[in-house]
């Protein structure tokens, strides 16, 4: 269930170095985790919405899953990205009050400025 004031993240975890069935593995582990912690919904993103070049395995789009959290567990969200997240390339994309924000982050240092940039487009400054 939808709702306006949810934030939708979609992310996208790309490591060359691991091959598909390592990434595989690697995006389910980090999806059990987000769906121990508060949010809405959280899942793998089916190939219907497969962006042009993007792999796919058993239906999903590979290294990409997508969460859906109240504004209230935002931030505790970005706060385990960042933590289980530090040092891995990824892509996020927070979509909150019919706006999209697209960010990458390829270290520690660059995905905390990305938390904190994510976290001013959602709070609307």
């Amino acid at each position: 269930m939808s709702s306006e004031s949810n934030v939708k993240l979609t992310i996208a975890l790309t490591n060359p170095d691991l091959d598909a069935e390592e990434q595989e593995r690697e995006t389910r582990n980090l999806l059990r985790e987000i769906r121990e912690l508060d949010v809405e919904s959280a899942e793998l993103v089916a190939v219907t919405e497969i962006p042009e070049g993007a792999m796919s395995i058993g239906g999903f789009l590979l290294g990409v899953l997508q969460a859906e959290v109240s504004l209230a567990n935002f931030k505790k969200l970005l706060g385990f990205l960042g933590d289980r997240l530090g040092s891995k390339s990824i892509e996020l994309e927070v979509e909150a009050n019919g706006k999209k924000l697209k960010v990458k982050a390829s270290s520690r240092e660059e995905l905390i400025a990305v938390i904190e940039q994510a976290q001013k487009f959602v709070a609307g400054n």
